[in-house]
């Protein structure tokens, strides 16, 4: 039953990210920007619909990225003990990091909602993401999402639990998320993003194909 669940989150959980970095790409195309406080509130006021939505299919695919992570780790467990661990561990944290760095574009878009002084509101944002006290919960998000996925894959690849094409649908996240945010082309993790769903879906057959 475990290993079914596993398997389940395996399979759905990266198309959400799919569908949440797609819509992020949309918002972007239009011109959306998160670079400052006032940039975010102008997004929110411009797609309300559209960004409620990417948080939506965030949250979820960071709540069941977790279980995958772990059904992963399990799988690529057996010829890569401790990089499955340290990879399916940093994924599973960076995941539940990003479910927190999520909840607060909801106050973002609280705020156009409601209406008020913008630019208290986004002073207000601006000294959110400045704060010390929470800097680590996004350090970590960073940490799990880039080099946990990477060890993660790496590990399946060195296991041979998957074919070694699914391994490398898993590893291929980190660099495109990088480029992406390096040239601001949000299609570049969506690209990276549904690469990724590929080889978990590997790790979802596999998963099922377990009699342990």
């Amino acid at each position: 039953m475990r290993r079914h669940a596993l398997a389940a989150a395996a399979l759905v959980a990266p198309w959400f990210i799919v569908a949440c970095n797609t819509g992020w790409a949309m918002a972007q195309a239009a011109g959306a920007s998160d670079e400052t406080g006032a940039d975010a509130l102008t997004a929110a006021a411009a797609h309300p619909a559209l960004l409620r939505n990417v948080v939506l299919f965030g949250m979820l695919g960071a709540l069941l990225m977790m279980p995958a992570a772990l059904g992963a780790a399990r799988v690529a467990g057996r010829g890569a003990a401790r990089l499955a661990f340290v990879g399916g561990t940093l994924t599973a944290a960076g995941y539940a990091c990003y479910q927190a760095v999520l909840l607060t574009d909801l106050t973002t878009l609280a705020m156009v909602r409601v209406g008020g002084p913008m630019v208290g509101f986004a002073a207000v944002l601006d000294a959110r993401q400045q704060d010390a006290t929470g800097t680590w919960v996004f350090l970590l998000f960073v940490l799990g999402n880039i080099v946990g996925t990477f060890l993660l894959g790496l590990a399946l690849w060195r296991s041979r639990s998957v074919p070694r094409w699914a391994a490398a649908a898993v590893m291929i996240w980190p660099p495109t998320h990088i480029v992406g945010l390096v040239a601001g082309v949000e299609w570049f993790e969506v690209a990276g993003a549904a690469v990724q769903a590929i080889g978990f879906a590997a790790v979802a057959v596999r998963l099922l194909r377990r009699t342990d």
